[in-house]
């Protein structure tokens, strides 16, 4: 079964108890259909665990298909230099249907961001090297489609449903505690 390469580290966008005992990595493109329903499911499921989960997300923007992706990506990490990258991630999702440059900018100024900062962020290499490490990891990892779901460091190849992925979380935690 194929593991999570490289293990969570520092690089990581974590929301949630840093020593819970269960991690969910997602593996996500912002312009993703499947994402985009999966993402009400991991925030109902983050609300029900609580402390028991930490969420882990990690960029794997497939921009053949989705050509917002990428810069979605690249906006997100934008925000996360002004300690913002969940709430640009959340609203990036809420909003799906508007990506565009235009929209990231928007997005930024709702969410109080210095548009100046963000501007010039945008286009450091760093972050677009950033984006691309996270795919890396995810190919590395066995991810060959969105959204990609790791429970620990071990493959979830269940459905994204909310029910099937409570009962697989409820079965590790069971194991870990």
């Amino acid at each position: 079964m194929p593991q999570l390469t490289p293990p969570v580290n520092k690089n990581d966008h974590a929301e949630g108890e840093p020593d819970a005992p269960l991690t969910l990595t997602e593996y996500g493109d912002f312009e993703c259909p499947h994402c985009g329903a999966a993402f009400p499911v991991v925030k109902k499921l983050q609300k029900h665990f609580g402390s028991q989960l930490r969420l882990i997300y990690r960029h794997f923007p497939l921009s053949n298909a989705h050509p917002h992706a990428f810069a979605a990506a690249i906006a997100a990490e934008a925000a996360g230099r002004q300690d913002q990258f969940w709430p640009m991630h959340d609203v990036i999702f809420e909003n799906q249907q508007q990506l565009s440059d235009w929209a990231f900018h928007a997005f930024a100024k709702t969410l109080g961001l210095d548009a100046h900062q963000f501007t010039n962020d945008m286009q450091d290499p760093a972050l677009a090297d950033k984006v691309e490490t996270d795919f890396e990891s995810g190919v590395r990892s066995g991810v060959n489609g969105t959204p990609g779901f790791f429970l620990g460091r071990s493959r979830y190849n269940g459905g994204y449903d909310y029910a099937s992925l409570r009962q697989a979380i409820e079965e590790q935690l069971a194991h870990a505690l």
